[in-house]
C-alpha cells in the first residue's frame, strides 16, 4: 500500500505529464483498459483525460476509481476530468 507521501511524489510527477489515454464517449471500455495496462507497464505513471461525454451519468471520481480497480492501480489525483494512475 502507497504511503501519503509516495501518493505526493506521484502527483508532483504528474505534473510534468502530458495526457497519453483518452476516454472517449463510449466510456470505458476494454480497449481503454488495455491501453493503460500497457501504458502503465511501460512508464508506471499514466495521466488519463476523461470526456465530459464520458461522464454524463457519473462523476469523474467515480469512473476514475473504476479504472483504477479494473487495472488494478493506485489512483494518485483527479481534478476536473483528468486523472492520475500509479502502478506501485
Amino acid at each position: 500500500m502507497p504511503t501519503n507521501k509516495d501518493i505526493q511524489q506521484k502527483r508532483a510527477e504528474a505534473n510534468q505529464l502530458d495526457v497519453t489515454v483518452h476516454v472517449g464517449k463510449q466510456g470505458i471500455t476494454d480497449a481503454t483498459i488495455t491501453e493503460l495496462k500497457a501504458q502503465l507497464k511501460a512508464k508506471r505513471l499514466v495521466k488519463v483525460r476523461l470526456l465530459k461525454s464520458a461522464t454524463h451519468e457519473t462523476s469523474t471520481q467515480e469512473q476514475a476509481e473504476a479504472l483504477a480497480a479494473a487495472t488494478g492501480t493506485t489512483l494518485v489525483d483527479v481534478r476536473g476530468h483528468t486523472a492520475v494512475f500509479w502502478k506501485a
